[in-house]
């Protein structure tokens, strides 16, 4: 048993006893384990008495509500998202060689998107690819429906050197306008 392990909730050890490759399973255990953790800290209590409430989309939050947060991982990188009253939602990707890009974009991608990225230099499309599914990842984190809310109904920028930022929601730049999307400094290779 890792030190993490005696943290969980029976939920979160039933969970993790799923997943079918062990290095998933330290990965969860650990990332929700050191989750927390922070929340212990920021909370004034001890980890293993947090209590999590899930959302009809398996999202966890704190029933008390305040704090929000988020975390996702990838490639070995753990990324957590703390913030008061206001929905967050963060994702990383490690960037490696998608052969089927292009393709994936066309189903998940906005129009606007998939425009962007197959008019770009083939040696930049693999990290703008990379950007543009972090950034919608995190958006739907945020939003707290997961992968049920469609991909393509809404635009970020992924172009080199463009600031994150959303562009539209579901046609709407006013609807955009009020959510904020950040770029974080990461290892190269990350997004």
């Amino acid at each position: 048993m890792t030190q993490y392990e005696t943290l969980l909730a029976a939920d979160e050890l039933a969970r993790a006893a799923r997943f079918r490759f062990d290095h998933h399973r330290e990965q969860y255990i650990a990332g929700r384990g050191m989750l927390r953790e922070l929340l212990g800290r920021y909370l004034d209590q001890s980890p293993e008495a947090i209590k999590f409430s899930y959302s009809e989309y398996d999202k966890p939050f704190l029933p008390q509500g305040e704090l929000q947060f988020n975390l996702a991982h990838s490639g070995g990188l753990v990324l957590y998202a703390f913030c008061l009253d206001e929905a967050v939602g963060v994702d990383v990707e490690v960037e490696r060689e998608l052969e089927d890009a292009l393709q994936i974009s066309e189903r998940f991608f906005s129009p606007a998107e998939r425009a962007v990225l197959q008019s770009l230099p083939q040696e930049a499309r693999i990290p703008a690819f990379f950007r543009c599914w972090s950034r919608k990842e995190a958006f739907i984190k945020a939003v707290g429906e997961g992968l049920s809310y469609p991909l393509a109904d809404f635009d970020v920028t992924l172009a080199p050197n463009e600031p994150a930022r959303l562009l539209s929601i579901r046609g709407s730049n006013e609807e955009a306008r009020r959510w904020s999307l950040l770029s974080l400094d990461l290892p190269r290779g990350y997004h």
